[in-house]
């Protein structure tokens, strides 16, 4: 354990847990500041509700309204035009629903007085159940005498006089003074409705001035501010079709349940249920009581009421648990917590309304965190994703000593991928984040915490996942620590991992390689030294441990794994100082790396891509569509530079896989040193040699950081040629699921993409499956028109 505490280099870390420098009193001036502009604007949401209300609830119904009217506008209508049919068609639906409404509800007061006597008779029994003598009767009798006897008798004083009750008649209001007084109520409601429709007119009618009004006042990055307005636009849009639909989910079984009960008005009570669930956690509760009540004064015996209860419970039940799961799912990006918080906070200051209104402007707060840096805590506080990532989870569930969390945490990352993902992606991200944070931050019992939860992590990891070989083979690789304890738990993760790939490995309790522990080491029967380091400057130590290694064991293959190392130390010139045979950054690299030195040919033919079964259905599908022949170059060049450009990469290029072959049907830039034809076009080359034949084996997108780091091509010779470092190629996926090939992205430098990215690679590799089966698509495609499924990622209408 001492060696966890002997002297490292210190690195910054973007997820390092230290503070700011500032003082004391910076921060708590900053607090008091957010604190009274918190109070400021609670205090303006408040007071200015007469105002504020009106057009939050305009803003929320334009957003919903929006779509029809766009879709009428793409027809050719004038704008004015597509908003005035939609505004009639609202209103004309809110009129015919009041009128079918409306005669139910007469319906039922009509009837109303045939159920009095129903009514009368169940409460005037319940009244006789609830005064019969229950069980509860004679303890009840024998508390009130044991008090009386405890009391003293000049506890009770005189009683007083009873007050004479008195009773206040109104005067009698003239007929005109009753309609005075209803218009008088109504007023303000009416007025407030009619502001609305207008508000949400004119927003309709002039989209395109007020959308650019607001980037105005955003101002800043256009970029930030289009993406926070697509968003939210796109967020709230997809909420209310959601809501509309889990509604009417909800409320036409409600409505054809209740007719087949048989309780009346059951349209009217359907409709009630499906608009009351606009109001979140207390609509439907509010909804329910009507059919109820109604069951119970129309049945003269319980058995309505009983089915009615049972509908309504297990409509609730699927409602909540399979239909609102399954449509929601991460459309508004809200946690639960925050939906909670909201919705109590929103009603605070705006009543009910507000709680209708709590979503959608919770909403539109958590975009604005996530798009704006100054008020990044939003997206914090609301939002459903993780504020810490995996690593830094684990991290600190092992400091808090917590080690039983981290294992939970760490098996449902492996579920989502596999062990050796798990290590490149949390495990070596934590050692690293610990190797960071040793002497910035961490105490002695935090190090003594973290050392004690790692053995306990990497254990439970090995009991679940153990040797898959017999333990009488001796080991082929030792796997070392190179400098503390960190280092050794690196090598830790290495063996296991190699041991689970079938390789046989085994690591060394941490130590310092000096002199005396390297002439006392033991590694017989090793062919392979595996040397872990953790520090960002480990060239002094690392070459040093190589040459004692050496001059002990000559032959020995000394792997280093150098998982923090600046990019400048892995150049060829500064390896071949290092007396290492390879250099590794990653687990799986490392494995692959190691497995071609145990195993070439087996390591060779497992990295190969796989043939796809259906290859031969795939290769006539290609040859169908032409495309070999040269007939679209032109036009799958621009695409092509339009993916290098949108990407901002050296080169792009289209590749189709033949039998044997692949054939480049698009490009753009030139790869300096590929085998080119006289016009720069790259010339054909072996399918084996293909990074995209392991697109086409996969049948997903493959994206390479750094090719120089990936085993299974940075001793591809066709591929050295190119002088590229980064790869990333997305499927040309046909109708039927046949993949012609791959839209591949160049660039001279190590880089990789994030998801959205990748959504945005995909897109473009459709609209390119589509030039290629289509012979009149390409013409317009490459100059003046934007293809559907990227303009569906980009969020701008097509043209």
């Amino acid at each position: 354990m001492s060696n966890l505490l002997s002297t490292d280099p210190k690195r910054p870390s973007a997820r390092s847990f230290s503070g700011d420098a500032t003082t004391p009193e910076l921060n708590t001036m900053n607090v008091a500041a957010a604190l009274v502009t918190a109070a400021i604007i609670l205090g303006a949401l408040y007071y200015g509700r007469d105002v504020l209300l009106p057009l939050a609830i305009a803003f929320l119904i334009t957003f919903a309204l929006n779509p029809p009217v766009n879709w009428l506008s793409r027809l050719g209508l004038p704008r004015v035009v597509s908003t005035s049919l939609v505004m009639l068609t609202l209103v004309c639906a809110l009129a015919g629903l009041a009128v079918v409404l409306g005669a139910q509800v007469r319906s039922l007061a009509v009837e109303l007085p045939t159920y009095q006597s129903t009514m009368l008779t169940k409460l005037a029994d319940l009244r006789e159940n609830l005064k019969a003598p229950g069980i509860f009767d004679g303890a009840l009798k024998t508390a009130e005498r044991v008090l009386k006897e405890i009391e003293p008798e000049d506890s009770h004083p005189a009683e007083a006089p009873a007050p004479q009750r008195v009773e206040v008649v109104p005067t009698q209001q003239t007929p005109f003074e009753q309609v005075l007084s209803w218009l008088t109520r109504s007023a303000e409601p009416l007025a407030t409705a009619g502001i609305i429709f207008i508000l949400v007119f004119l927003a309709l009618l002039d989209r395109r001035s007020i959308r650019d009004r607001f980037l105005r006042l955003l101002g800043g990055n256009f970029h930030r501010s289009t993406d926070a307005m697509q968003e939210a636009g796109a967020r709230i849009s997809r909420y209310l079709l959601m809501q509309l639909l889990v509604n009417f989910s909800y409320g036409i079984p409600m409505a054809v349940g209740l007719w087949m009960i048989g309780v009346p008005g059951a349209l009217l009570w359907g409709a009630v249920a499906a608009a009351m669930r606009f109001v979140p956690y207390v609509g439907p509760l509010i909804a329910s009581i009507f059919p109820i009540a109604l069951a119970f004064a129309v049945d003269s015996g319980w058995s309505m009421l009983v089915w009615t209860v049972a509908l309504i419970v297990v409509l609730e039940l699927i409602s909540n648990n399979i239909v609102e799961p399954l449509v929601y799912g991460s459309s508004t990006g809200l946690s639960a917590l925050s939906l909670i918080v909201s919705a109590i906070l929103w009603t605070a200051l705006w009543g009910p309304v507000g709680l209708i209104l709590s979503t959608p402007l919770t909403v539109c707060l958590l975009v604005l965190g996530r798009n704006l840096p100054q008020l990044r805590f939003l997206e914090i506080l609301l939002g459903s994703t993780p504020a810490l990532d995996v690593p830094t989870r684990v991290y600190q569930r092992l400091i808090a000593n917590d080690a039983d969390e981290a294992v939970e945490i760490s098996n449902t990352e492996i579920e989502k991928s596999s062990l050796i993902a798990f290590y490149d992606r949390v495990g070596i991200e934590v050692l690293r984040l610990a190797s960071e944070e040793h002497y910035r931050n961490a105490s002695a019992e935090h190090r003594l915490r973290l050392a004690n939860g790692m053995d306990t992590l990497l254990d439970e990891l090995r009991e679940q996942y153990p040797l898959p070989l017999s333990q009488e083979v001796g080991p082929a690789v030792f796997c070392l620590g190179g400098k503390w304890e960190i280092d050794a738990m690196g090598g830790e993760m290495l063996a296991h991992a190699l041991t689970v790939e079938g390789i046989v490995a085994v690591s060394l309790p941490a130590a310092t390689m000096t002199v005396d522990y390297v002439a006392n080491l033991d590694l017989q029967g090793a062919n392979i030294v595996c040397l872990s380091y953790f520090s960002p400057r480990p060239a002094i130590s690392a070459r040093h441990a190589c040459q004692r290694l050496r001059r002990r064991w000559p032959k020995l293959r000394i792997v280093l794994a150098l998982w923090n190392a600046p990019p400048e130390l892995l150049a060829n010139e500064a390896l071949e100082g290092l007396r290492a045979d390879t250099v590794v950054t990653s687990i799986e690299e490392a494995v692959r790396r190691i497995h071609r030195i145990v195993d070439p040919e087996q390591a060779n033919a497992s990295q190969m891509a796989a043939l796809p079964a259906n290859d031969a259905k795939r290769v006539d599908a290609l040859n169908a569509t032409g495309v070999l022949e040269g007939h679209k170059r032109e036009a799958l060049d621009a695409l092509a530079k339009r993916a290098a450009d949108v990407f901002d990469t050296g080169a792009a290029v289209i590749s189709t896989i033949h039998e044997d072959q692949e054939y480049f049907v698009g490009q753009s830039g030139k790869l300096p040193n590929a085998i080119t034809d006289e016009v720069g076009a790259l010339l054909p080359m072996t399918r084996n040699d293909a990074i995209c034949n392991h697109v086409v084996a996969g049948e997903e997108t493959l994206v390479v950081p750094d090719i120089e780091r990936d085993p299974r091509f940075a001793d591809n010779e066709t591929i050295k040629r190119w002088d590229v470092r980064f790869y990333a190629g997305a499927p040309l996926r046909s109708a039927d699921g046949l993949i012609f090939g791959a839209l591949c992205i160049l660039d001279p430098e190590p880089r990789t993409l994030e998801g959205n990215e990748i959504k945005l690679l995909e897109s473009m590799a459709a609209d390119v499956v589509a030039a290629i089966t289509d012979s009149n698509s390409l013409g317009d495609t490459s100059k003046n028109s934007e293809p559907d499924s990227l303009s569906a990622i980009l969020g701008v209408p097509a043209r």
